[in-house]
């Protein structure tokens, strides 16, 4: 997930043409901003450099009118510009291929470019016909919204096709099989071969006002002036034919503004006049999924405006929104509040939202959003204030690892990544949780920029980072970092994932000469080639990676599931010549209608006979089974168990984000986590889940699945486990203000307990002694005494809450009486001197009516 991190930087653009901004866009390390008479190209990379600039005559201003829309080609190469004159500019974007000098050291990929104009012409309109949307393009062509509800496609080369009306697929006289036999985005009243409802496109005159296009679904958004949304399919020639754009679904809406698509999710964001963003599922008839809006913050559309403008990450797993009068919000998919301009009350703020004037120029864009766009690694939110258009906002973004892919989870250390930095949650003296800015050497990151990949060893004594080309190791208890010593053998590396496997780290590598993928294993104590202990040539591009002990997973497209198993002969240290042997031990071929996974964690055997040895390399001898079960998370958010000995898969949830696996993972003794198999947080919270060994370990009533005092606030985002204190360790945005013109944005840690989840599943299942020894373990933690209060109350709470008619029911048994839950909590809490503080607690926050039920479990002496 995606956390502020330091100041806004500034990008200058020109004083004297800051009426707004046309276009901001983002292709690969380049950012393009059109002013209304002149273009600005910027390296969007490590250093912020102006590459190119453009501008255009008095003489063509006054001839054809300012910069009123543009767009920029897929491969960076071509900008197409409108003026309000209705003419088409061309210009060819080339860059010298000299590279620029920063700090003595040429920086790839920067280098000076040109911007030149080479076509214009006149846009051939019918009588009282204009141009009312944005542009949209593929690397053909270009297409863009009228008045009279036409689309107009046009190739770069400055040719007009017809306008025509997007016509549904009921109206059309020819059935388009092959256009839908090849379609990606597939609603299901294709695949249902129903008749779609008669589209108002048929009848309605209303102007397009915003077009938005997906290559990858094969989808384009036509948002018209009556609020109505047109989602077509697209041929597999693009825009350049015409004739297969076709409606398949209309989407009625009060107040749309704007839409966004998250192609990889298959999630439709549609900003509305009301200020809020509505979200919508693509992939199930665009069924409605959540509303996000600022309202529990105590801010109305009077005080953000409208909704402007969107803008997804690029793995789709967080929005930014940007609104017309004032401020900007990033925003998870479940509704998770990640970073917020605008100052805020609540449970973690002390700031009002009443803006004082003094306090005005520390907020940015404090007079609206009109432009987002996020770089390519999600690294950069860049931004443009609708009433000070003379620059560009660039705000500085940390990522959480997700546990996704083909880097491997890190237990042993809650770590969030920037560009250049590795940000560590580390407690301080007084065990508060702090984060560490820790920097990437310079002499690796400038020719390596920027970092992709860092993943934690499970002794928590090792960080990998790997950046465009090769890695580097960071010892945390010595505070050094280690290199290749040779740079031709780092460059040889491009890193597409990391796991570690105890004192070996494993790098996914991707052959760029041969276009295959390879794992290659380094020990820790060396990086170089004459000690890589293993080269396992991939059989193409691998999806998803995990390791647990001595077995590898590596999945492949579309869902081919390989599991290795490694060995060492031999002592791992520099002074030996250690042997690692690697076999397959199961392949898996998975033929699944649902959506590909993004991520897949073994799940240990429950096995309370299963010993573990580990040897001194760090690897074990497993005398239990190797693990038979995995956790699946699809793109979608479903979360489901496979059976590896059969191919049965079983769903546990959806709308999930992330998850961990903690069974088996924690081996120290103060662990707290034990009794857990996973964690998991999605738009419900947190959901912790338990083990079962019934007959049925699947069976939904064997897990307690949501605990709701669990939930974190909306602006936490949960980054992970501290297993010895039995805390999930969340993140949150602060800032901090100075004399400087914009406030610093600062990641803050924030801890929540589960102790009391885990305390109150040993006693529902009658693991009195279970529950004490976990009690004692805590007991030193400076969060113990809440948590028995938190217990206390939950249990009660739940007790006063049950109808009356159960417990009668329950009295009426000729059995000897059972103790209730409530009776077994105040027994176990009875065994610690806090116990009669915390019933005292625990009884000012209930109504004295209940005060009886509470007394007669705790013991009168309590009274």
């Amino acid at each position: 997930m995606y956390l502020a991190y330091g100041w806004p930087q500034s990008i200058p653009l020109d004083p004297d043409d800051s009426d707004r901004v046309v276009l901001l866009r983002v292709l690969g390390r380049l950012l393009l901003a059109v002013c209304p008479a002149s273009l600005h190209l910027w390296s969007a990379a490590q250093h912020q450099v102006r590459l190119a600039r453009s501008d255009r005559s008095p003489e063509s201003l006054a001839a054809h009118g300012h910069n009123a829309h543009a767009v920029w080609s897929p491969g960076a190469k071509t900008v197409a510009v409108l003026t309000t004159s209705f003419y088409l500019y061309v210009y060819k974007v080339q860059l010298s291929g000299k590279q620029l000098i920063v700090g003595g050291k040429q920086v790839p990929g920067l280098c000076l470019a040109s911007i030149s104009l080479i076509i214009t012409e006149k846009v051939p309109l019918a009588n009282g016909v204009a141009i009312t949307s944005n542009f949209v393009c593929d690397s053909k062509s270009m297409l863009l919204g009228l008045s009279n509800g036409h689309v107009q496609v046009v190739s770069w080369n400055a040719e007009f096709s017809d306008s025509f009306k997007l016509g549904c697929s009921v109206c059309s006289s020819e059935k388009p099989t092959a256009v839908v036999d090849a379609l990606v985005f597939d609603p299901p009243s294709l695949r249902e071969n129903s008749n779609a409802r008669p589209a108002p496109c048929c009848t309605s005159n209303s102007s397009i006002v915003h077009v938005e296009l997906s290559v990858k679904l094969r989808l384009l958004v036509a948002l018209y002036s009556g609020c109505r949304i047109a989602l077509c399919t697209i041929g597999k020639k693009g825009l350049r034919q015409p004739g297969s754009i076709r409606v398949e679904r209309w989407l009625d809406t009060d107040d749309a503004m704007c839409t966004s698509v998250a192609s990889e999710q298959q999630i439709l964001a549609v900003g509305c006049s009301r200020g809020v963003v509505e979200l919508y599922d693509l992939a199930e008839n665009t069924r409605h999924i959540r509303t996000i809006s600022l309202y529990d913050w105590g801010y109305s559309v009077e005080d953000t405006g409208p909704v402007a403008c969107i803008s997804w990450t690029p793995d789709n797993c967080a929005f930014a929104v940007g609104w017309k009068f004032r401020g900007l919000t990033v925003w998870s998919v479940s509704g998770c509040q990640l970073m917020c301009t605008i100052r805020q009350t609540g449970s973690n703020s002390a700031s009002s939202p009443m803006v004082k004037p003094s306090a005005l120029k520390f907020e940015p864009l404090i007079g609206g959003t009109s432009h987002i766009q996020w770089d390519d690694n999600g690294y950069k939110l860049f931004a443009v204030e609708e009433s000070l258009s003379e620059r560009v906002l660039a705000f500085s973004f940390a990522k959480c690892c997700l546990n996704r892919g083909l880097s491997g989870t890190t237990y042993s250390h809650q770590v969030l990544y920037g560009e250049d930095r590795i940000l560590l949650v580390q407690p301080d003296d007084a065990d508060e949780l702090k984060i560490l800015h820790l920097n990437v050497p310079v002499s690796y990151i400038s020719q390596n920029w920027p970092v992709l990949h860092v993943v934690a060893s499970n002794d928590g004594m090792y960080l990998a980072v790997a950046g465009s080309h090769g890695l580097v190791l960071y010892d945390l208890r010595n505070k050094r970092w280690r290199f290749f010593g040779d740079v031709t053998q780092e460059q040889k590396i491009q890193c597409k994932g990391l796991l570690w496997l105890g004192k070996i780290v494993i790098v996914c590598n991707y052959v760029e000469s041969s276009n295959t993928y390879e794992l290659l294993f380094f020990p820790r104590y060396h990086l170089d080639y004459s000690s890589l202990l293993y080269r396992k040539p991939l059989l193409g591009r691998p999806i998803v990676m995990d390791v647990f002990q001595d077995y590898i997973l590596v999945t492949y497209s579309p869902f081919d599931v390989h599991i290795f198993h490694l060995m060492i002969s031999g002592e791992l240290s520099p002074a030996s010549n250690p042997v690692l042997q690697l076999s397959t031990v199961r392949e898996l071929s998975i033929m699944s209608p649902k959506s590909p996974p993004v991520s897949m964690r073994f799940i240990p055997e429950q096995n309370d006979k299963g010993v573990l040895k580990r040897d001194t390399n760090g690897s074990s001898d497993l005398l239990s089974q190797q693990p038979s079960r995995c956790l699946i998370l699809r793109t979608n958010g479903e979360l489901s168990v496979l059976d590896m000995d059969d191919g049965h898969e079983h769903a546990l949830t959806n709308s999930i984000e992330l998850f961990w696996v903690t069974c088996s993972q924690f081996e120290e003794k103060g662990s707290l986590i034990k009794e857990v198999s996973w964690l998991d947080y999605g738009h419900r919270g947190m959901q912790v889940w338990y083990p079962s060994h019934g007959a049925d370990p699947f069976k939904q009533e064997d897990f307690l699945q949501l605990d709701p005092e669990l939930e974190f606030d909306r602006e936490v985002y949960p980054l992970g486990l501290l297993p010895n204190v039995g805390v999930v360790v969340g993140v949150s945005q602060r800032m901090s203000f100075s004399t400087a013109e914009f406030p610093c944005f600062e990641p803050s840690p924030q801890a929540q307990t589960i102790l009391h989840c885990l305390l109150r599943h040993l006693l529902q299942r009658d693991k009195i002694e279970e529950g004490l020894r976990l009690a004692n373990l805590s007991a030193e933690k400076p969060h113990f005494s809440h948590c028995l209060e938190w217990l206390l109350f939950t249990v009660f709470d739940a007790d006063i809450s049950r109808p009356s008619a159960s417990k009668n029911q329950a009295s009426q048994k000729v059995d000897p009486p059972k103790k209730s839950l409530l009776e077994k909590t105040c027994d176990l809490l009875r065994n610690f001197p806090e116990y009669m503080d915390v019933v005292v607690s625990v009884a000012r926050k209930t109504d004295g009516r209940h005060w009886a039920d509470l007394f007669s479990a705790a013991g009168r002496s309590t009274e």
